[in-house]
């Protein structure tokens, strides 16, 4: 397996779940984004965007579709909830909800705070984005208030994929506003060794593979 990795973006997600579960992998890593920096991946990624994912004949992008894959694909693992779980649905509806609900309104936030050339860049748009994230994150500090983790009384894919909502907050400066049950549950989940092993394993990658970041999210 192979993952097309920038470090803190989207693709943590899947590294950290690699991780997790131990498998073998290789660790590509590029400057973000590579479609500006790194012209000659889109011949690899037409799409240009992060992560991309190669194991046999399966070519994935989306970030929490991979950890889904890997689960499912290369488990059985606890990772995973079953069908025949009570929270099996809880569980998928979360997978949604970390990148189409809670990710986005950050997505815009980075773009027009950092990623735009300055005479583009647009403090009220950023705010406004940073407002719609907060109100989503609502849901998360819900949840925490009433569990240690999201689905199933364990630790998922599910926690990956919503605490890496939780990590990108952090570098956007946003994790300040978050409330005391969402905030002790994403220090739970950073002490996690799967967590603090991709945490590592990225910085050495960039390291190894002579990599400048090119915009750090």
């Amino acid at each position: 397996m192979k993952l097309y990795h920038c470090i803190s973006a989207r693709s943590f997600r899947p590294l950290w779940t690699l991780e997790e579960m131990g498998l073998d992998y290789e660790l590509v890593m590029l400057p973000f984004p590579p479609r500006v920096f790194k012209k000659d991946y889109l011949e690899i990624n037409p799409l240009g965007t992060i992560p991309f994912f190669v194991d046999g004949d399966a070519r994935m992008t989306e970030s929490t579709g991979i950890c889904h894959y890997l689960v499912s694909r290369h488990g059985p693992t606890p990772l995973a909830v079953g069908t025949d779980e009570k929270d099996y649905g809880q569980w998928l509806n979360w997978l949604y909800f970390s990148d189409a609900t809670l990710t986005f309104p950050q997505t815009l936030v980075l773009r027009y705070t950092q990623l735009e050339p300055p005479e583009r860049r647009n403090a009220q748009v950023a705010e406004d984005y940073r407002k719609w994230f907060l109100g989503r994150l609502r849901h998360v500090e819900s949840a925490a208030e009433r569990g240690e983790f999201l689905a199933a009384g364990r630790f998922t894919i599910a926690d990956i994929a919503v605490g890496y909502g939780l990590m990108l907050a952090e570098v956007l400066g946003l994790s300040k506003d978050f409330g005391p049950a969402a905030a002790a549950y994403w220090a739970r989940l950073k002490q996690r060794p799967g967590y603090v092993r991709a945490f590592e394993k990225q910085k050495q990658a960039m390291k190894d593979q002579n990599i400048q970041a090119g915009v750090t999210v």
